[in-house]
């Protein structure tokens, strides 16, 4: 194999597929990037965790066709480091890899290409397109809620399903147990037989990075197990979580009669500042909630106390109420308008967060004992 490429445009490719290599591995193969040069002038660069597979091809100038594996992170590490402009030259054979820019030469061991597993994706009969934009909705303002418990499995990504309430939908929903996050969009065309699926936290992640870089629609493609996304020059391949996600349904609050309208910047900031003294032990921010403002506080046994008011408007009898600073934080930061609805109904009961009754995005927290 011998090909030719530019620097900028190596070094692009390889930091999109590096981030699925593990940095430890059990088996050297995995590792390693694949890299396919063809005849008609493309560069193909591979990785995977044998969950998560993503392929990017970039234009190179192509010598002799051919493919090899070579360590992933060492690659992205010296296409980092090569002088800026400059023309990289990929040579492979006899188990090695020449790398020439400028005056630099790097001799790299290589590892076959037969013994690099790919993900087989069988049959994907459910295929639809979403606007990249929605589908950076969808992620950013679900995926801070997805758990990081292993054993609660089912809960470790973003689950989609479809359904007709009243108009076709596709929804997006995430949840810890102690919060949950859900987004409402029109269903694509496509998406009506769709299963209900789970993906994993990690292809999220990778997808969200990839995102940025993708004008118009990314093509998805899904069955039961496997979900591929087409995003320009890189395609995404990854297995779902088997598993079955709870009726997270059952736990959004239809009956909470007390509303709180707020704006949700000076409550961010309210809540931040107070929550400064809070430890490990004091996550918890009161909330004393009066007509036409809130009281927020901390009570630290190490610290001391802090506390804040903020204006707000709020309909119904007066009472406290505490939630995790840190988890009221994370769902704050989520919301773009002026004003922020909290629906309440008691301090034992779980709240409804939205925007509006318009808004794509609704959240549910759960309140702590204060």
């Amino acid at each position: 194999m011998k090909a030719t490429i530019e620097r900028a445009t190596l070094l692009k490719g390889l930091s999109h597929v590096q981030s699925v290599v593990e940095r430890r591995n059990t088996i050297p193969i995995l590792s390693n990037v694949l890299i396919e040069a063809t005849a008609n002038g493309t560069l193909k660069l591979m990785a995977t965790d044998l969950d998560l597979q993503i392929v990017e091809s970039i234009q190179a100038q192509v010598d002799t066709p051919g493919a090899t594996t070579l360590s992933a992170h060492t690659l992205f590490d010296i296409a980092r480091k090569l002088p800026e402009g400059s023309q990289v030259s990929l040579q492979a054979a006899d188990g090695k890899m020449l790398i020439q820019a400028g005056r630099a030469r790097f001799n790299l061991s290589t590892l076959p290409r037969d013994d690099f597993p790919v993900i087989a994706e069988g049959d994907l009969p459910t295929t639809f397109e979403l606007p990249a934009a929605t589908l950076i909705q969808i992620i950013d303002k679900t995926r801070f809620a997805i758990s990081t418990e292993e054993t609660r499995y089912y809960l470790n990504g973003i689950f989609f399903h479809v359904s007709d309430d009243p108009q076709p939908v596709l929804k997006a929903a995430a949840t810890d147990g102690h919060r949950l996050a859900r987004v409402t969009v029109p269903r694509p065309d496509g998406a009506e037989k769709m299963p209900d699926i789970i993906v994993p936290r990690k292809c999220i992640g990778e997808l969200r990075k990839l995102l940025d870089e993708v004008d118009g629609s990314v093509d998805i493609s899904l069955s039961a197990s496997k979900i591929r996304f087409g995003l320009g020059t890189a395609i995404l391949t990854s297995k779902l979580i088997d598993g079955t996600f709870p009726d997270y349904s059952r736990v959004i609050p239809t009956a909470n009669d007390k509303l709180l309208k707020i704006d949700p910047r000076s409550f961010e900031d309210g809540v931040d500042r107070v929550a400064t003294i809070a430890t490990e032990k004091t996550r918890a921010v009161k909330m004393a909630l009066d007509k036409d403002k809130i009281t927020l506080s901390v009570t630290s046994p190490e610290n001391g106390t802090a506390a804040e008011e903020v204006p707000g408007d709020f309909a119904g009898e007066g009472f406290d109420i505490g939630f995790n600073a840190r988890y009221l934080l994370d769902i704050l930061q989520q919301v773009d308008s002026d004003l922020v609805e909290l629906h309440l109904a008691d301090a034992a009961a779980p709240t409804l967060i939205r925007e509006n009754d318009k808004s794509p995005a609704l959240y549910v927290l759960m309140p702590m004992r204060v």
